[in-house]
């Protein structure tokens, strides 16, 4: 199976509305939203079947048993995020302060600190005759969301095994889910916006890229609204050498469509149309490179 990964340096580029144009075009059998700690991809993907669900556990989580526990205060001393409270004489620990180093259990001289899986998540499968689609729910101040990427791409792998081609709508940034998602794809279409630090985010994300030797492309979502700036990151694209594919122009229309549930090119509009050509520019290096 082939993987092309959709992202975007910040947040609210317009990211997860190129990817389920995308799946749309392709009639993808398998797609997946890696973007765990705020997925939405399923808002217009319209999935008609109930998905099957799964726990998600992170890495564990302290917990101090309070009949063994002597109130020594060693814990806390030795705690290096804060996570060991102090009240009414009792010792207790913060979940969401927690890392799940263990420290404290090492250091209690009564074994009296455990380390117990916490739920993290949910994930989540989609299927039905034609198409697969992984995704996941992380919850709220819990962490290892690059695991759980893992975890997602892996069950869209599983369960689509005879599917030629997938697309992952990734998460915005270049933190621990982007890194998980990009490893092992086969090329990555970056959304990006012309502002300035939009420019800047750019450069960050194509940087990551390149460190996972990840072949990368690039189009401009809303253009119009800096023409100078979406030449700037033209300009960009030149000097590296990363193919530019595309620009969108800003559309209410498209706003509508999104509000409505609906992918881009599910309507006559200027954003749709552009869209489709990017697919088209973006396809064509991507079975070029996956021969």
């Amino acid at each position: 199976m082939k993987h092309l990964l959709i992202l975007s340096g910040k947040g609210g580029t317009g990211k997860t509305t190129v990817a389920s144009a995308f799946i749309k075009l392709a009639e993808a059998q398998a797609f997946a939203d890696c973007d765990v700690d705020a997925p939405n991809l399923h808002l217009v993907t319209q999935c008609d079947v109930p998905p099957e669900k799964e726990d998600y556990y992170g890495l564990p989580k302290a917990r101090i048993n309070p009949q063994a526990c002597v109130k020594c205060g060693s814990c806390l001393y030795h705690c290096q995020f804060q996570a060991i409270e102090k009240a009414d004489g009792q010792y207790t620990v913060n979940p969401f302060a927690c890392e799940g180093c263990g420290v404290c259990g090492y250091v209690c001289p009564a074994n009296a600190i455990q380390m117990e899986e916490q739920l993290a998540g949910e994930m989540q499968l989609y299927q039905n005759d034609s198409n697969v689609f992984s995704t996941a729910q992380l919850k709220m101040g819990s962490g290892n969301s690059g695991m759980l990427v893992t975890q997602v791409k892996k069950r869209m792998r599983r369960a689509a095994k005879d599917a030629p081609f997938a697309i992952i709508d990734g998460s915005p940034g270049i933190g621990c889910p982007v890194i998980a998602s990009l490893s092992g794809v086969d090329m990555a279409l970056i959304v990006a916006e012309p502002s300035v630090s939009g420019i800047s985010d750019l450069e960050r994300i194509v940087h990551t890229a390149e460190i996972f030797q990840v072949l990368t492309v690039v189009c401009v979502n809303k253009f119009d609204t800096n023409v100078e700036n979406t030449d700037k990151i033209e300009d960009f694209c030149y000097r590296r050498d990363i193919p530019f594919v595309g620009r969108i122009p800003f559309d209410l229309e498209a706003v509508q469509a999104i509000n409505s549930g609906q992918t881009i090119v599910d309507r006559d509009c200027a954003a749709g149309e552009a869209v489709k050509k990017i697919y088209d520019n973006t396809m064509e290096i991507f079975h070029a490179i996956t021969k």
